[in-house]
């Protein structure tokens, strides 16, 4: 099915740009905010490994139905002290290879799922095709790719640009 080809290919080249921006940075770097966002580079390596896991549950049918304010963790945007950048791109990578397993084996991407409800949520239940999930996980490695590019530049001016062209010239 060349949706399924087009998409993992798609999400493969995002993460890997992703990746470049927290290449060679140690747990301290990857602790660093360097905007006025609380966003930092280890903090959006844990966050997209999060997003990954929550929706491949909406796809599954394991989420929740309801999700309150107090069950939203308020470290899952930030890197702790307790934390290491390895051990958290161990759970980005994880959860790609779950989200690369469901893209490969499901077998209806106009099937619908029912949305957990957030406090931000419309009180009537939203229903999507899991192709809307889908590609809605590939909308947040993307936009949070952005965020990261930012921050990392801002940190030490690395460029992911440079490093896609250096990877580019390496093949």
């Amino acid at each position: 099915m060349p949706e399924r080809d087009d998409l993992l290919a798609l999400v493969t080249d995002q993460r890997t740009n992703f990746l470049y921006t927290v290449a060679n940075l140690d747990d301290a770097q990857a602790r660093s905010r360097t905007t006025d966002s609380e966003l930092t580079p280890g903090g959006l390596v844990k966050h997209l490994a999060q997003v990954q896991r929550s929706w491949l549950a909406v796809v599954d049918g394991t989420a929740p139905a309801k999700i309150e304010w107090t069950d939203l963790d308020p470290d899952g945007n930030r890197m702790t002290d307790a934390e290491t950048l390895s051990d958290l791109l161990d759970g980005f990578h994880a959860a790609a290879a779950e989200f690369d397993r469901t893209v490969r084996e499901e077998s209806d991407f106009d099937r619908e799922v029912t949305l957990p409800s957030y406090p931000w949520s419309p009180p009537e239940p939203v229903r999507w095709s899991v192709r809307h999930v889908l590609w809605h996980i590939f909308r947040e490695i993307a936009h949070h790719s952005g965020h990261a590019d930012i921050i990392r530049e801002a940190l030490d001016g690395a460029s992911t640009t440079a490093r896609m062209k250096a990877a580019a010239e390496e093949q």
